[in-house]
């Protein structure tokens, strides 16, 4: 099951030009993100706050196919990849009245808040995954 999230592109995401600023895709692709988190059930205050373990973008990258302008209604499509013991790809599909308008890739890693050091994702993170794949 992949998850959506709908946005409306605001005055402030835009450019000189009018269109979408780039580094923004980034930043809707995280509020994704943090949307999907909330309808799995997880308190995104606790996640981001103190954890125990904590998910770093090592990698990003992002396809823009049309232009985004003020007052574009948004559909994104979160899904995501887990590529290895300790790390996992969420990819986002951006439409607008059902045409691809942009697609972005994060991927993460898992560390040890204290130490910073890779560790292996946690069974409650894994399951996660697999709900959004």
């Amino acid at each position: 099951m992949s998850f959506t999230y709908n946005r409306t592109i605001r005055f402030q995401d835009t450019d000189a030009a009018g269109v979408v600023y780039f580094a923004n895709v980034l930043t809707i692709c995280h509020e994704t993100y943090e949307a999907a988190l909330e309808s799995l059930g997880i308190n995104i205050k606790e996640f981001f706050t103190n954890p125990s373990s904590a998910f770093p973008i090592v990698h990003t990258q992002s396809d823009f196919i049309r232009p985004m302008y003020c007052g574009d209604k948004l559909f994104v499509k979160l899904t995501t990849l887990k590529i290895g013991v300790e790390q996992f790809e969420i990819n986002y599909q951006i439409y607008i009245n059902d045409q691809l308008a942009a697609k972005a890739m994060t991927r993460h890693v898992c560390i040890d808040a204290t130490t910073r050091q890779k560790k292996a994702l946690s069974a409650e993170i894994v399951k996660c995954l697999e709900k959004l794949r």
